[in-house]
């Protein structure tokens, strides 16, 4: 039983199920394309609502700081991923290359953390989207009830309180909408992301531009509050903090690599997708969190919309940018959910073709030729957790499961150099083992700057998955079975 824990998949067995006739997906997306999901997925959340929670409740103005302490750690991640995705184009990302590097039931513990991940960001976004199609709707005179457009629970320092609120509804409808454009095709969702990038990229630079000059050097001082004496909550901790919380806004180049066994060439384009859209979308951020916090008191920044609060504090000179603003970050936020979504449906498919879900979830719509029925099992749950939980809950849950998968893929890379160091690699992480070894190292540090009950919440949820993989996952494993019958 014990050695069942740590049975591997070799990479020859990886090429094989990523060319087998059972692989029912079908292969669409370019390089182009791949990037193009990347910065759709990493260019939402983070500039359009996390910027403002993580500046107001812990970095302050130093929250461009916190920025640049995640980018650094995904890019020594995101080179570890590259070099994966150059050898092993199957879908489930970190899941499939722990079942590479350290069996099973480290697959497992990595594919569990990772439906964590995408399953709470897609509910975070949703509440980002909901508080911005508000306000956009507000400034034509449409006003929605509170009641159904926030969440019935309020977290913050003080603990949990009742909002007053019943449910958060646009957050539910957001979730539905992209839900049902994943089931109609991976083609037609591709193409609805390229315009929506391009869309919200034109929309951030307008937002950096015309910003500028109404950033008042004043809102930079001091630039790293004094901490209150809690760690975490202002000084350096809360600059390390605040890194902690905004880094699931980079996991857009993750769920790139969820997706390859729908790219055309997984083994160049991927990679391509990973580094490029991590490149573009650090930039933008750092612009992003610099010129808000200059042009609204970090203090005033704890609230769905940020940008479109700074628009309005900005006064009438440019109230012109309101409203194509308020649509790109309604656009920009409507792709992070569709992508997010894609990702999860993306690595329940994996893991139910490996025998470790339920069979169900490995079908493919025979029309559509698309995951469906773990794609609507995933929006389903998004929705509900949307409609009912907080942005800062749903965001600090994000974070940590996505800061554990990239650990566990940094120490699978020194791992596979060993055990297939002769295996062909379309990309090369740099200088192995220090690269995974430090961003092993930087994501940790982060994690560790998480609150206490997030930790709590990690534990119960893997709590969790160990039951489902122990009871159903262990028993019906393809790869164990196999060899068994051997």
């Amino acid at each position: 039983m014990i050695k069942d824990l740590f049975i591997k998949k070799t990479l020859t067995e990886l090429e094989e199920q990523a060319d087998s006739d059972h692989n029912t997906l079908k292969r669409h997306l370019s390089a182009l394309n791949l990037t193009l999901l990347g910065v759709g997925c990493v260019i939402g959340a983070g500039i359009f609502v996390l910027t403002g929670t993580a500046a107001a409740l812990h970095a302050g103005p130093a929250v461009a700081l916190s920025f640049i302490i995640s980018a650094f750690g995904c890019l020594l991640a995101g080179l570890c991923y590259a070099e994966f995705s150059s050898m092993i184009p199957v879908s489930g990302s970190a899941y499939t290359y722990g079942y590479a590097t350290m069996g099973e039931f480290v697959a497992w513990i990595i594919g569990w953390d990772l439906i964590l991940e995408y399953l709470f960001g897609s509910a975070t976004v949703a509440v980002g989207w909901s508080g911005y199609i508000t306000s956009f709707l507000d400034d034509f005179g449409i006003i929605l009830p509170t009641s159904i457009c926030q969440s019935p629970f309020i977290f913050d320092a003080s603990g949990w309180s009742l909002s007053g609120s019943i449910i958060n509804f646009p957050a539910i409808f957001i979730v539905a909408l992209m839900t049902t454009l994943l089931v109609i095709g991976i083609k037609e969702s591709a193409k609805f992301n390229n315009i929506i990038v391009l869309i919200k990229v034109v929309v951030i630079l307008l937002f950096i531009g015309f910003g500028i000059s109404h950033i008042n050097v004043a809102n930079w001082t001091p630039f790293v509050p004094a901490n209150t004496g809690d760690f975490g909550h202002f000084g350096w901790s809360g600059v390390l903090t605040g890194a902690a919380v905004v880094f699931f806004a980079y996991v857009g180049f993750d769920a790139v690599s969820t997706t390859s066994q729908e790219a055309i060439n997984p083994k160049c384009d991927v990679p391509r997708g990973i580094l490029f859209s991590l490149l573009i979308c650090t930039v933008l951020y750092i612009g992003v969190s610099l010129v808000l916090t200059g042009i609204v008191s970090y203090k005033e920044l704890n609230v769905a919309a940020p940008i479109a609060l700074a628009i309005n504090k900005a006064g009438a000179s440019l109230i012109w940018l309101r409203p194509i603003i308020k649509i790109g970050a309604i656009a920009g936020l409507s792709s992070v959910v569709l992508v997010l979504l894609l990702g999860q449906s993306r690595v329940f498919f994996t893991m139910a073709s490996d025998g470790l879900l339920w069979r169900s979830f490995a079908k493919t719509h025979s029309k559509f030729k698309t995951p469906h029925i773990t794609t609507i099992v995933t929006g389903s749950f998004a929705a509900f957790f949307a409609g009912l939980f907080p942005i800062g809950l749903l965001g600090e849950l994000v974070s940590i499961g996505t800061l554990l998968a990239f650990i566990i893929v940094s120490v699978g890379i020194i791992i596979l150099r060993k055990s297939e160091p002769n295996a062909i690699r379309g990309f090369k992480t740099p200088w192995v083992p220090f690269v995974p070894i430090f961003g092993a190292l930087v994501c940790f540090a982060q994690m560790a700057a998480l609150p206490g009950d997030t930790w709590i919440r990690l534990f119960l949820w893997m709590g969790i998955g160990f039951v489902i993989y122990f009871t159903y996952g262990m028993k019906h494993s393809h790869a164990s079975n196999k060899r068994k019958s051997k």
